[in-house]
């Protein structure tokens, strides 16, 4: 997951408590206009600069673009389709006139200033932690549960980068069979701790290299050449932390199967952007390998890469930059004698489809048709 993208609001003035999502508020214009005004919270975060990026490469119709952050960063210059525009201080008042707002600035930005900008009328796109479990928010992967955002009120969750790659993926293999088990061991970038990782990650892999002594300041552990445990908060009852605890509630929900056994294991890697996990899934029946690779070959959003004369293989390194969730390694699972289970591993752009991408894809959605 990311996470607080946005500076510590300490120059913002208290405000009360925003009322709950579910509270009372006035109709919601659940589709978006042709042209809709935009706005990004967390613009100069790792996720913001994505997000301005995405809509450039998908042609989203951007009427009038607002950036915004704290105020610290108040004053930058972003660059937009061939112009430059100054990103602005987040205040209550930022949203006025505004049609769609993403939020990529950490779950207590968004709990405090989501609420508000539905209620000035914008339909919120939000990448936080904050609303992916409340159920009257739809927790939405476009390509695995669209529907779910028909009747949205005012708020669309963005799930967590894991959970987004890996409901991807296995989309068109649980619509062909239905999925009685996973086991996900993941390999997760710096990108996922921030912007600030992803230079620690730099800065830490420099100072080895020269032989010069590194303390870390983002990340509990020497990262460069390194790999450990998640950095999430780790439940001293059941050893599992809370990396692992969202990608199996929020996996659940976006497939619809609350009660799906998942099992996890969440591991930080020196890369810088994109999350690898290897994948064991058992289905209802058996699926051949050459069923599985045509469901993959031909579904949204994904590319096979399953080369066993090459040895090549889906890495980080080529699904960096690339919208398509890389699919490949497909294998019988030697551990289920039933035959039913298959054995793959996955890789995408953690700050593209575990991020920006998937929110942007969220917002075409609700465009005109």
């Amino acid at each position: 997951m990311m996470t607080d993208l946005l500076d510590p609001p300490a120059s913002l003035p208290p405000v009360q408590d925003a009322p709950a999502p579910s509270a009372a508020r006035p109709p919601i214009n659940r589709r978006l206009p042709a042209h809709p005004v935009v706005a990004i919270v967390g613009a100069t975060g790792a996720v913001g600069i994505e997000l301005i990026e995405s809509l450039t490469a998908r042609d989203f119709p951007v009427a009038r673009l607002k950036l915004l952050a704290s105020a610290r960063s108040a004053g930058l210059r972003l660059p937009f389709r061939g112009r430059e525009i100054v990103v602005e201080e987040l205040t209550e008042d930022s949203f006025e006139g505004v049609d769609v707002a993403f939020f990529s600035a950490g779950a207590t930005i968004s709990r405090r200033f989501v609420p508000l900008a539905v209620k000035a009328g914008a339909v919120v796109v939000d990448n936080s932690s904050a609303f992916r479990m409340d159920p009257g928010v739809p927790l939405i992967v476009p390509e695995v549960n669209a529907p779910a955002m028909a009747a949205h009120e005012g708020i669309i969750a963005n799930p967590n980068c894991v959970a987004a790659i890996l409901t991807v993926a296995l989309a068109p293999l649980a619509q062909a069979a239905r999925i009685r088990r996973l086991n996900v061991a993941t390999y997760q970038a710096a990108s996922g701790a921030g912007a600030a990782a992803m230079e620690e990650l730099r800065a830490a892999t420099g100072a080895y290299l020269d032989g010069q002594p590194f303390t870390p300041k983002v990340l509990p552990h020497p990262y460069a050449f390194n790999f450990f445990s998640h950095n999430a908060d780790v439940d001293p009852d059941t050893g599992y932390n809370g990396e692992e605890d969202k990608v199996v509630a929020e996996t659940r929900r976006i497939m619809g199967r609350p009660d799906l056994p998942v099992g996890i294991t969440c591991i930080r890697v020196p890369v810088l952007r994109a999350h690898g996990m290897a994948v064991n899934v058992e289905f209802d029946r058996p699926i051949s390998l050459e069923e599985a690779r045509q469901l993959i070959g031909v579904a949204p959003g994904l590319r096979l890469v399953d080369d066993r004369v090459g040895n090549h293989f889906p890495m980080p390194v080529e699904a960096t930059g690339q919208e398509a969730v890389l699919v490949g390694r497909l294998r019988e699972d030697l551990g289920d004698p039933s035959g039913r289970s298959l054995a793959l591993f996955i890789v995408g752009d953690q700050l593209l489809k575990g991020a920006a991408l998937n929110a942007v894809q969220i917002a075409e959605t609700l465009l005109p048709r």
